[in-house]
């Protein structure tokens, strides 16, 4: 079995989707698997991701009618095998350290959860210059991670993308399909079953922002 299962919805992304796909394969973590659900894409994104599975034995492709993000995201849930969940959208990527890194600190600090800031970029990888609160590194009890819920900046502590979950938290969990902000109906019940919660300062995910 994989320790990880990164988990990445697929769908109108042909310009984005192999550069998300090769910061993946590139993680200095190896022992994972790549669940690509291609969720109906009218694109060339199913052959893109037929390709990266005839390439790369840890990568699986799961092939759907669309049902939007959170009906993706709930599928590659289901297929998972890994200790550990991560999540991907399919127009970002991420830093060649991400996954070592937050599994280094969860196990470290002895967590269900670890969280990280990152990079709001331009199509072109350009750093658009917003500041993160995400400014240290600390550990989160349940209630802590409940207060960042709220406020202007909370999106940090709530996206789906740039944390990395003990499977375990999932099997009460589902992102509910047809409702958008859909990370907001499960972040909090996420992190209430959380003891301990790590944060990673470090920007290690790369949110793009397309024109």
């Amino acid at each position: 079995m994989p320790t990880i299962s990164i988990i990445v919805p697929v769908y109108k992304v042909e310009p984005y989707l192999q550069k998300c796909i090769d910061s993946i394969l590139a993680q200095t973590f190896r022992d994972f698997e790549l669940i690509l659900v291609e969720d109906g894409s009218p694109d060339s994104c199913p052959a893109i991701c037929d390709a990266a599975a005839a390439k790369d034995s840890r990568v699986r492709v799961i092939h759907q009618k669309n049902g939007g993000l959170s009906a993706a995201r709930n599928a590659g849930l289901d297929a998972a095998k890994g200790e550990w969940i991560g999540f991907v959208d399919s127009d970002d990527y991420i830093a060649p350290e991400m996954y070592e890194t937050l599994l280094r600190r969860i196990q470290k600090d002895g967590a269900q959860m670890a969280v990280c800031s990152y990079t709001y970029v331009d199509e072109a990888g350009r750093d658009l210059g917003r500041k993160s609160p995400i400014t240290k590194e600390e550990v989160l009890d349940r209630v802590q991670a409940m207060d960042r819920l709220g406020g202007d900046r909370s999106w940090y502590y709530i996206t789906a993308w740039n944390k990395l979950y003990q499977q375990e938290l999932f099997k009460t969990v589902r992102f509910p399909v047809g409702k958008p902000h859909e990370d907001q109906y499960a972040a909090h019940r996420l992190y209430w079953q959380c003891e301990k919660i790590s944060v990673v300062a470090k920007p290690l995910y790369y949110y793009v922002q397309r024109g």
